[in-house]
């Protein structure tokens, strides 16, 4: 029997359902958010993950169209299918926008509903536009109406870094928002999606009574395939794609874990799998970076040199929920854009302690961002590099560290000198992001032992290498301070083969130079 085809970049659910496509059900947590406590909810997950198909999803719900929803959960739940008018605002358009634009974009979305509605002069200011369009649409339908916001936070998150400008939108948009609260009687549901949280008094004025259920357990699978979901709704794909890459069904299951799956929104969690990267996977037959490959993050970037983080700094964070869940305005981290950007998941929970770790998803998200952190320390032989790291990857899998030391200091010759260069720091966070590229290995920067901190610690399947690195000093002396503060003795229980490499940084002549001593 032929597959369903995926609905890579449809995003209305009206249109899945119509054409026959693949459609992860989640109308059970439809049913379950529409008959609860409250009728304003919020929902924060990263891009690409579902949000504009469940907002579609809702839509289609409340617009009453029964037959939509055959098969699914949510025909044995729902009884009366009770329909409402919806209001329907994508955001996602909104972005690069200067003041103005972005007020004319308003409008525009306005509009369309206004005439709709027979509303053919209307008063100045979108908040008075959307105010009385709220009341005409309750006055002429006689029934309650429906909000839904998707991307609220889309005009806000290129600014993210530009405090004025991020001031002067996020007032726009409160004023937009503000009829929200004023007007609760007239409104059935208001649900509202976005990748980052800014607080409500920020962005909702006086609207303090939404739900945020991004990490409430009972939503914790609304957006993204989880493991569940995979291994049932999508076992006859499983076993295409393994025939395809001569796998056997667990070792492909394994595979797609390794490189979709490990988010999780709150703890306990099902695995969620990245349903951009997964249904792209399946439909081309190979694994690759989907998701990273789909954006750049570029705010992201800008915010790591303004909170001054190091690469080696991004992963294994130990954080309360309100610091990595904090409003986007009120940071005092990277870690709250980087959890709810969703390069950062929850991976453990200390209960007792509320103390919750963080680390990449998977390895599609690791390799993508420090891939994209390699042309800062690489500089213009970025694309050279890449291929360097292959080959220095295949060294180290047959035991030839020599050889892939050897590979790396020719490279680091071709690198142009510059005076950020200069430092023993750079050099480490170089071979850092480099080393963390591998992703096979397990890479740790300043690990903590009795006698002091190991520059860099990579464990392979059957090695631990400890490095100590030195700026115009020697080998030979980066090699002794491992010998003398013991620092193999804190992996004596591992089992594994221990290799001790000193490495010496130096400048000569405005030409990069890096010697070696290995010691087994």
């Amino acid at each position: 029997m032929a597959r369903k085809l995926y609905p890579i970049g449809i995003q209305t659910f009206e249109e899945i359902r119509k054409l026959d496509n693949l459609y992860i059900d989640k109308t059970e947590y439809i049913y379950r958010m529409t008959h609860t406590d409250g009728k304003y909810f919020f929902l924060s997950r990263p891009r690409r993950f579902g949000k504009s198909l469940l907002v579609s999803t809702f839509q289609s719900y409340f617009e009453g169209k029964k037959e939509l929803f055959e098969g699914l959960a949510i025909e044995k739940l729902e009884k009366e299918w009770n329909e409402y008018p919806v209001l329907h605002f994508d955001l996602s358009k909104g972005k690069h926008m200067e003041k103005a634009q972005l007020e004319e974009y308003l409008g525009y979305l306005l509009e369309d509903y206004e005439q709709k509605y027979g509303i053919e002069n209307h008063r100045n200011g979108n908040n008075n536009r959307f105010n009385d369009l709220i009341e005409v649409v309750y006055r002429k339908t006689g029934k309650q109406v429906v909000v839904l916001i998707d991307e609220y936070d889309a005009p806000l998150l290129d600014v993210a870094h530009e405090k004025e400008k991020l001031d002067e939108l996020r007032n726009t948009m409160r004023n937009f928002y503000s009829p929200l609260k004023g007007n609760e009687s007239m409104l059935r549901f208001v649900f509202l999606t976005g990748i980052t949280k800014f607080s409500q008094l920020s962005i909702f004025s006086e609207l303090n009574n939404i739900t945020n259920v991004s990490m409430d357990e009972p939503y914790a699978g609304i957006c993204g395939i989880t493991k569940e979901e995979l291994l049932t709704q999508m076992s006859d794909d499983i076993d295409a794609l393994a025939e395809h890459l001569e796998l056997s069904r667990e070792e492909t299951i394994q595979e797609l874990k390794d490189h979709y799956d490990g988010y999780h929104f709150t703890w306990p969690s099902p695995d969620v799998y990245n349903p951009y990267s997964l249904l792209n996977c399946f439909a081309k037959q190979k694994m690759d970076s989907f998701w990273f490959g789909s954006g750049t993050p570029t705010f992201l970037i800008e915010k790591m040199r303004e909170f001054h983080v190091l690469p080696s700094q991004l992963g294994k964070v130990r954080a309360k929920a309100a610091s990595f869940d904090a409003a986007t305005e009120r940071m005092t981290s990277l870690t709250p854009l980087l959890y709810q950007s969703g390069y950062l998941t929850i991976k453990d929970y200390e209960k007792k302690i509320d103390v919750y770790t963080l680390d990449f998803p998977n390895k599609e998200i690791e390799v993508g961002l420090f891939d994209s952190l390699l042309p800062g320390y690489l500089g213009s032989e970025i694309d050279t590099g890449r291929v360097v790291v292959a080959d220095i990857s295949t060294y180290i899998n047959n035991g030839e560290m020599d050889e892939a030391l050897q590979l790396l200091a020719d490279f680091l010759e071709t690198i142009p000198y510059c005076d950020n260069t200069h430092y023993e720091g750079h050099w480490q966070q170089t071979l850092y992001i480099m080393f963390a590229l591998l992703t096979n290995y397990d890479i740790l920067v300043e690990q903590h032992t009795a006698k002091g901190r190991i520059d860099i610690t990579m464990e392979t399947a059957d090695t631990i290498y400890v490095m100590e690195l030195k700026f115009n000093k020697s080998a030979e002396e980066a090699l002794a301070q491992i010998e003398a503060k013991h620092y193999v003795d804190a992996f004596k229980m591992s089992g594994k083969k221990m290799v001790k490499i000193g490495l010496n940084f130096s400048v000569k002549d405005e030409v990069n130079s890096l010697e070696w001593k290995i010691e087994s």
